[in-house]
């Protein structure tokens, strides 16, 4: 049951977090599988209320170089939607204190202080500059929970892309397993920017079939 003066929120997630035991270690602490970086948890280790499959309508891409991942490429969002671009997410109902840790955890530990209502208002919100998730993004309601997620405050053309590892890879198709099928993982892939001219079809296959 919803606990009395909690707020909740729906976190979207885009990259590794689609796996929902990665992301648990954001909750409840611990290194997921294929990373060497080992997560703190939140202060509340509570479960998600809910989980569901989700569209985001901006484009996915993967860039920088993740130590926790291999020194390898992570994901991020574009910042520009449009209507007719599928990036898969799963999202989950959690406290707005939790997201604030999970945030805070992307972030390396820097505390955050982020007005949700004012992202509501401004549709995105910078809170650190230079960040690689600094920046937070409203997506919309669902069932009168406001949907949010983070990414970078600079888009592709400020960076250069980077391939992911074989590792960080897996565990998002692992996620997106729980809704979509292999074809549909291959097809989503294969172009992305970090992706295509890294991975050949083969190699890319191998991963997911």
């Amino acid at each position: 049951m919803m606990g009395e003066n909690k707020q909740f929120v729906w976190y979207a997630s885009y990259g590794s977090n689609i796996n929902r035991e990665r992301f648990l270690c954001y909750i409840k602490g611990g290194a997921p599988e294929g990373s060497t970086r080992v997560e703190v948890g939140c202060k509340d280790a509570s479960l998600p209320l809910k989980e569901s499959a989700f569209t985001i309508h901006y484009p996915l891409y993967f860039a920088m170089e993740a130590s926790g991942w291999q020194n390898q490429g992570v994901a991020f969002l574009e910042l520009s939607p449009a209507k007719d671009v599928v990036t898969y997410s799963k999202k989950y109902l959690i406290t707005l204190e939790q997201f604030l840790d999970v945030v805070k955890q992307e972030n390396n530990g820097i505390d955050v202080d982020i007005d949700l209502k004012e992202v509501k208002e401004e549709g995105s919100k910078i809170f650190r500059p230079r960040a690689w998730y600094g920046n937070i993004l409203y997506l919309g309601e669902e069932e009168g929970y406001p949907i949010f997620t983070f990414t970078a405050p600079w888009d592709l053309k400020h960076v250069e892309s980077k391939r992911p590892s074989h590792a960080y890879l897996t565990t998002i198709i692992k996620g997106l397993k729980t809704d979509h099928a292999n074809e549909d993982i291959f097809t989503y892939f294969k172009n992305k920017p970090g992706i295509k001219g890294t991975y050949s079809d083969e190699e890319l296959a191998g991963i997911i079939f």
